[in-house]
């Protein structure tokens, strides 16, 4: 289903994606993912494709199914550092403060579901000029990455919310992916989105209004 005519979904939560989603920090991921390939003489093309979405390991998983594991978590801390210390063309997604600020002021439970660590989920949404939610799942608050749905089943059960009462936005195949596995509906943000068959699908979260009625948490996508 596209957003071309409104789609109104009903939740009691919101799971929200950072990267993708709230953040469009595609510039960095390109370069410091590009570098990785490089290091590994790997097909930058071919990686890009892989990396949205998923913890660094896991990608690295795919990319080099035959090197130890331990190698690649050596690998991902490092490659974390180096996102986070660079945040050169980090911004905000069209409409994702607004869009934070109507949460925020209509009391709606949500939180953020990142695989990102703590310091790059701050330092990105800091850079994008974004508030963090008061509840963030993590790369720490798990133990796997999407597209396992932990990480979405862990924030609603923080928010005290069954997962069919929660609706995820996600930009990414495996982020849309972990959000059926949990059993929730999910709403596909960007160009990237359209292409994994989420629920609905808007161009940026200018295409996103959010109303809470007798205390209903009510969606209006379109």
């Amino acid at each position: 289903m596209t957003a071309s005519t409104s789609t109104v979904l009903t939740a009691r939560a919101l799971l929200l994606d950072m990267d993708g989603t709230l953040v469009n920090s595609d510039a960095v991921v390109e370069r410091v993912w590009r570098r990785w390939a490089d290091r590994h003489g790997l097909d930058g093309d071919e990686v890009m494709k892989v990396v949205h979405g998923r913890q660094g390991y896991a990608s690295m998983a795919v990319l080099l199914p035959s090197r130890p594991m331990e190698q690649n978590y050596a690998d991902n801390a490092r490659m974390l550092a180096e996102e986070t210390a660079d945040t050169d063309g980090v911004v905000a997604i069209k409409g994702a403060a607004e869009f934070l600020a109507s949460l925020r002021g209509l009391g709606v439970p949500h939180a953020i579901v990142t695989s990102a660590d703590v310091a790059l989920c701050a330092a990105r949404m800091a850079a994008a000029g974004l508030s963090l939610p008061e509840l963030r799942i993590t790369a720490e608050s798990v133990g796997a990455s999407k597209p396992d749905p932990e990480g979405f089943l862990k924030g609603a059960a923080e928010l005290g919310v069954a997962p069919e009462d929660c609706v995820v936005f996600e930009d990414s195949g495996v982020g849309i992916s972990a959000g059926r596995s949990a059993g929730m509906r999910v709403v596909g943000v960007g160009p990237r989105a359209g292409f994994h068959r989420p629920d609905v699908v808007v161009r940026d979260l200018r295409g996103v209004r959010v109303d809470v009625v007798d205390g209903e948490v009510r969606v209006r996508v379109g």
